[in-house]
C-alpha cells in the first residue's frame, strides 16, 4: 500500500514541477526569438511588465545569443558594453540597464513601423501553416465589404477545396499564358514545386467600385505587389510561437516528412522578412486576427 505524501513532500513535488515548466517556457522562448516569431523589443517588453514571466526570468546571455548572428564572444562584447553582468535576468536588470539594452536593440533590430495613410489593397502573407488561408477565410465569412481576392495555382486541390472560390486551379501552359498576356498582378513558385499568382481583372474591378481588396499570398508575391502599387499595405501574420506553428505543419497532414522539413527551412527564412511588412498580426486566435486586418481597411 502506497503512503500518502506529507506536506512537504507534495510541496517539493509541485515546485519540481513548476521548475520543469519554467525551463520548457523558457526554451520555447528562445526558439521564438531565433526564428524571430516575437521580436526582442517584445521579449524586453514582456520581461519588464513580469519579472516571474518567461521573459522575466530569461539570462540575459541566453537571450542575446538566441538572436540571430549573436554567438558567445560578441555577446560578451555587448555585454561589456552595456556594463551588464552575464548573471542577470532581462526582469532584473535595473532602469539604466533597461535603457542601455533597449536602445541598443533598435539600433540592431528597429522596430516595424507602419507607414502613415491606409490603402485599399491589403496584403496578407506570411510563413507556412501560419494560417492565412484560414484568417482570409474568416474575413470573407465576416466582413462582405472586404472583397477576398482568388489566386490561380498549378497545384492540385486540396480535399474540400472548389474552383473559383479557393483557387483557379490551372496547368504550366495556361499559367505561362496568364504570364505571357501580363493578366497576373504577381506570380511567384512556392516551395520550389508549384506557381502560384494573383489575377489582375478582378482586382482593379473591386478597386474601382470603391471596395478594400484583400490579397492572400506568399512572401514573394507580397514584395512584387509592394513593387507595383507602392501604396499596397503589407500584413505580416505571425504564428503564437514557433512550437505552434511546427504543429500546425505536421498536424495539418498534407505533406511528407521531406515536405515538411522543407517547409519549415522556408519558413524560418520567411519570418525574418517581417520588418518589410507594415503591420505585424499573431493569429493565436483566428476571429481576432482577422478582426485587427479588417480594421486596417481604409474608411
Amino acid at each position: 500500500m502506497s503512503q500518502k505524501q506529507t506536506p512537504p513532500e507534495v510541496d517539493r513535488v509541485a515546485a519540481s514541477r513548476k521548475a520543469v515548466a519554467a525551463r520548457q517556457a523558457r526554451a520555447s522562448l528562445k526558439r521564438d526569438i531565433s526564428t524571430r516569431v516575437v521580436t526582442p523589443s517584445e521579449v524586453l517588453a514582456r520581461a519588464f511588465a513580469d519579472q516571474t514571466s518567461a521573459s522575466g526570468t530569461l539570462r540575459v546571455t541566453d537571450f542575446l545569443t538566441a538572436l540571430p548572428a549573436i554567438g558567445s564572444g560578441k555577446r560578451d562584447r555587448i555585454l561589456e558594453d552595456l556594463e551588464i553582468s552575464p548573471v542577470k535576468r532581462l526582469g532584473g536588470l535595473g532602469s539604466r540597464q533597461r535603457a542601455s539594452l533597449s536602445e541598443w536593440l533598435e539600433t540592431r533590430f528597429p522596430s516595424v513601423e507602419p507607414r502613415a495613410g491606409r490603402s485599399s489593397l491589403l496584403v496578407l502573407a506570411g510563413p507556412t501553416a501560419v494560417g492565412k488561408g484560414t484568417v482570409a477565410a474568416h474575413i470573407k465569412a465576416t466582413h462582405p465589404e472586404i472583397h477576398l481576392s482568388v489566386s490561380a495555382t498549378t497545384r492540385k486541390p486540396r480535399p474540400g477545396e472548389t474552383e473559383g472560390e479557393h483557387y483557379f486551379f490551372v496547368d504550366d501552359p495556361e499559367f505561362d499564358r496568364l504570364i505571357a498576356s501580363g493578366e497576373l498582378l504577381e506570380y511567384a513558385t512556392v516551395h520550389n514545386r508549384f506557381r502560384y499568382g494573383t489575377p489582375r481583372k478582378p482586382i482593379e474591378h473591386a478597386l474601382s467600385e470603391g471596395k478594400t481588396v484583400l490579397l492572400e499570398i506568399d512572401l514573394q508575391g507580397a514584395r512584387q505587389v509592394r513593387d507595383a502599387e507602392e501604396s499596397a499595405t503589407l500584413v505580416f501574420l505571425l504564428p503564437p510561437s514557433w512550437d505552434e506553428l511546427v504543429n500546425r505543419l505536421v498536424g495539418r497532414g498534407t505533406e511528407d516528412t521531406e515536405e515538411r522539413a522543407r517547409r519549415l527551412r522556408t519558413a524560418k527564412a520567411e519570418l525574418a522578412a517581417q520588418t518589410e511588412f507594415d503591420y505585424l498580426v499573431v493569429n493565436d486566435d483566428v476571429a481576432s486576427a482577422a478582426g485587427e486586418i479588417a480594421a486596417l481597411a481604409r474608411d
